[in-house]
């Protein structure tokens, strides 16, 4: 029996094109990670349906195949539901090189061991007043307020209605973002917020002293 002729690289010659639908699904999953990782707020889906002009449905398929991509081994980033949306961030097991890392790049910024407590309390007995944060805290904290404002890591969230109507406060999207948080019902206990607190501000300078000495 004669021997089969073989032509080198005949079989990459013969290969089936890729099939048009499916060049257009890897064109779109490469165009929706580039999106998300630009993107400096967590993106919604109806956001990127709508920027793009594609079905929330093919969103969501086209998301959850990028996160299940992300967490083979050799990549370092992960598509995480953060406040709302989808944001990328790095995965867990390099925090702390990428963390040194980053220490070298950007001057830091920190919120004081006051402010902590206060954003704690905050957060865990949203929404409340200034005269209650000062009641469990037991000092006075105008200022530690003013700077979580200004962070916006917290904001107003109306009056109570109870003599004097005192503001009520609460902690914001930025507050979900920063601890990468999904929503609220993701809250960790108090000693695992004590440990986010620390990780998250920990390479930031103190806030400067204000008058009411917290």
């Amino acid at each position: 029996m004669s021997e089969q002729l073989e032509i080198p690289g005949a079989e990459e010659f013969f290969r089936p094109a890729p099939d048009a639908a499916d060049a257009e699904k890897s064109r779109r999953k490469a165009l929706l990670e580039a999106a998300v990782y630009v993107a400096e707020e967590p993106l919604t889906v109806s956001q990127i349906a709508g920027a793009f002009h594609w079905t929330a449905g093919e969103v969501e398929a086209l998301l959850e195949e990028i996160a299940r991509d992300c967490e083979q081994p050799g990549r370092g980033l992960a598509v995480r539901e953060v406040a709302g949306g989808y944001k990328m961030s790095t995965k867990p097991e390099h925090h702390d090189e990428i963390r040194e890392f980053v220490r070298m790049l950007k001057p830091p910024l920190k919120l004081s061991q006051a402010s902590l407590e206060t954003l704690a309390v905050i957060a865990y007995k949203q929404p409340i007043t200034a005269p209650e944060v000062q009641e469990i805290r037991g000092v006075q904290g105008a200022g530690v307020l003013k700077t979580l404002l200004d962070r916006k890591l917290i904001t107003t969230s109306g009056r109570k209605q109870v003599l004097g109507r005192p503001m009520l406060y609460k902690t914001t999207k930025e507050f979900l973002i920063q601890f990468g948080l999904k929503d609220l019902s993701e809250l960790p206990t108090l000693k695992e917020f004590e440990e986010l607190s620390r990780l998250a501000f920990s390479d930031q300078p103190a806030d400067p002293p204000v008058a009411d000495g917290t």
